[in-house]
This record gives C-alpha cells, structure tokens and sequence, in this order.
C-alpha cells in the first residue's frame, strides 16, 4: 500500500510517473480483513500471501488515482496494481 503513493519514500518510479493519488492506511486494515475473511471462507484460520494477491485489486481499484499522463496513455488503476503485484514480493 505505501509503495501506491506517489509522494512515499517508498515509491517505485511508474508509481511516480502514473499515480496522483494513492491508496491509504485504511486501505490496509481493509485488505488485512478481506484476506481474513477469504481464508473463514476458504476453512482456514489463517490469511496467507495469496489471500492478500487475490483481494488487491478489488480494495485498491477505487483507491489508487491515475494522473493526466496515465490516462492520456491508457493506464488504468487496475495496470497499476498489476505492475505493483510484480515489483512488490511478499
């Protein structure tokens, strides 16, 4: 999630290029409860890495904001969350 705000230390350089607006704390206490919830789901009693991957794209789409340049481009939230899965491991 830190690695979704542009102004971050933590930032990854297309995140700088690409995103006006990124994801905040919030974001992360959803994600930790949706993976939660996936894994009650899924008869288990602990979240795991892949809990987290599969409810990303769902808790960060709304939350990350593409700048001009990435929608003049066609980038959408969603490709930069993929791009955000590859760079950023677990």
């Amino acid at each position: 999630v830190r690695a979704s705000r542009p102004q971050g230390p933590e930032a990854i350089p297309f995140v700088r290029e690409w995103v006006e607006w990124g994801a905040g704390p919030r974001a992360s206490q959803y994600l930790i409860l949706a993976a939660k919830a996936r894994a009650i789901l899924n008869h288990r009693y602990v979240a795991s890495v892949e809990d987290i991957n599969v409810v990303i794209p769902s808790i960060l789409r709304h939350r990350i904001i593409t700048n001009f340049k990435a929608q003049a481009e066609g980038i959408t939230s969603l490709r930069v969350i993929d791009h955000l899965l590859e760079e950023v491991k677990p």
